[in-house]
């Protein structure tokens, strides 16, 4: 069910919004104007780009499939599943059996890689439908080929996989997992990706907030300038009800307790658009996991939000995994909240919410 109510965004006239509540109660506001929704917003679906023989996954190919298939298994329970392959046959004969296949949807395309969130559409929403934004993906900074995983979006729309408006964005470098979303119009965001000068670097800060503010009718930016975690920047997200969940590190011996350190007290000052600070929730910080010397990126920020319940990466560390697990219940009271063991995706400096991709209603059949 739906009731419209009007809401003053900034001194700006009113625009209509819907408030919705779904089967796990959770209070959602999405504005009518062109907005970016929050993740937790209604959705139609999640993609997922399947590692091949092709990708950097090939050395540990068993491995890594066995953890997208558990992913898979999660998510296609729930809502539809959109899996991107150049081998959908060989993806079924994975998945079979283990999958609800009635939920599964493929797309045959060439892919260089497996990070959906990173070369997959960003959803405008305004009462007209649904926009497809397709941002350029240049391998965070020119480290890794995306010529493939630049052409995704568009085949999708093409085939009529995805509906929705095509738009073209290409000249602008952003990938979805270096932005977050409240869905209300403020977007939030680190230095480190975005000003990074081989993203976007014939732009200052300031050009780039303004491109951020035009294309996504955003009321503001809030720029995390502090946070280090080697091999992955998601350290911070937004949730239901002015709540920020992000990863505290306690012990100052560990090389990332300074600049999450500073991260946190930074977070601190943020406030809401109503002046108000956000509710914090600390997460664990993983335990040390390194193979052949190098620490590889646990953290349990990244997590993925589905209708019903929250997908949330595991490390084979009992008491750090049973914490964020509770941390991310009192996040999204309601949602049921899953585990799953992730170690695999971090040997490629990534986990669950960086294979993944959210589309809102609208967008998957």
């Amino acid at each position: 069910m739906g009731y419209f109510v009007g809401l003053p965004l900034g001194g700006a006239a009113e625009k209509d919004c819907q408030v919705r509540f779904g089967k796990n109660m959770t209070f959602q506001v999405e504005t009518r104007a062109p907005h970016l929704p929050a993740e937790w917003a209604l959705q139609s679906g999640i993609q997922l780009t399947w590692p091949h023989a092709g990708t950097d996954w090939t050395y540990m190919l068993d491995e890594v499939q066995e953890c997208f298939v558990a992913i898979a298994h999660e998510i296609a329970a729930r809502e539809t599943l959109l899996i991107v392959t150049p081998e959908p046959d060989e993806v079924k004969k994975q998945i079979l059996g283990r999958v609800n296949m009635e939920n599964v949807r493929f797309l045959k395309c060439e892919t260089n890689d497996t990070w959906a969130r990173d070369h997959g559409a960003i959803t405008l929403l305004d009462a007209d439908g649904v926009s497809l934004l397709d941002f350029k993906f240049n391998g965070w900074g020119l480290k890794f080929a995306s010529d493939k995983d630049n052409l995704i979006t568009r085949r999708a729309v093409e085939s009529e996989v995805m509906k929705g408006k095509y738009v073209n964005r290409l000249g602008f470098v952003l990938e979805g997992g270096s932005i977050e979303s409240d869905g209300m119009g403020t977007l939030l965001t680190t230095s480190e990706c975005l000003l990074s000068p081989n993203r976007n670097g014939q732009m200052n800060r300031v050009e780039i907030e303004e491109y951020l503010r035009s294309v996504f009718h955003l009321q503001r930016v809030l720029w995390l300038d502090h946070g280090y975690l080697a091999g992955d920047d998601t350290l911070a997200r937004f949730c239901p009800a002015d709540t920020i969940a992000y990863v505290q590190c306690k012990d100052a011996d560990d090389e990332h307790y300074e600049e999450l350190h500073r991260m946190e007290e930074q977070l601190k000052t943020f406030r809401t658009l109503k002046g108000e600070p956000y509710r914090l929730l600390a997460l664990p910080m993983a335990d040390k996991i390194e193979e052949e010397g190098e620490r590889l990126p646990a953290t349990y920020a990244n997590f993925l939000i589905l209708n019903d319940a929250v997908l949330y990466p595991t490390y084979r560390q009992p008491e750090n995994d049973a914490r964020a697990g509770e941390v991310l219940r009192e996040a999204f009271p309601g949602y049921e909240i899953i585990g799953i063991d992730c170690r695999a995706l971090i040997k490629q400096h990534g986990s669950l919410h960086c294979v993944t991709m959210q589309y809102p209603v609208g967008v998957l059949k």
